[in-house]
């Protein structure tokens, strides 16, 4: 009888442990699908990030040159309540896709349009008053970018960045 009663016991444990085991095994296979989920978000965000910038193909180091513009002296929009004129004096490197077939055309010397460039960048800092400016670098950027794209019909340039840049 002895044995009979261990081996019921024995039974009874085993189908609680089969019942606690089916009970976890949902609870958490929920929180593994939630958390699956947001690393595969992760994942391809980081991989959009690593593949394009801003919608445009990644460029090797290889196919870039760089066209510098030095020390241009930029005029600010005036600030409201501050009638002191404000300037930007700012070096500039251009990215240059040497695989863009536009490329034969221009190259990297860009010294014959270089005063229609520097154009472009004048007209985007003069939106801009001297706390603006600080504060949306990037998005200068990307409007001188845009500007010198449309420009040039081509992405030829495909970054833009500033290597000195000081307000006064």
């Amino acid at each position: 009888m002895k044995k009979n009663l261990i081996s019921v016991i024995i039974l009874a444990l085993l189908i609680v442990n089969i019942v606690l085991t089916a009970i976890m095994m949902f609870s958490v296979t929920g929180a593994s699908k939630k958390t699956a989920a947001l690393v595969d978000d992760i994942a391809t965000v980081l991989d959009l990030e690593l593949a394009s910038k801003e919608g445009q193909p990644a460029v090797a180091m290889t196919d870039t040159e760089t066209y510098s513009i030095d020390s241009m002296t930029v005029p600010l929009r005036k600030s409201e309540g501050d009638d002191k004129d404000h300037y930007c004096i700012v070096s500039i490197t251009l990215s240059v896709n040497t695989k863009d077939e536009t490329y034969k055309t221009y190259g990297s010397d860009f010294t014959t349009q270089e005063g229609l460039i520097k154009d472009e960048i004048n007209a985007v800092f003069s939106q801009y008053t001297i706390d603006e400016a600080r504060d949306n670098q990037e998005q200068i950027k990307k409007e001188i970018l845009n500007r010198l794209q449309t420009m040039f019909d081509s992405k030829l340039i495909y970054n833009v960045s500033f290597s000195d840049i000081m307000f006064g």
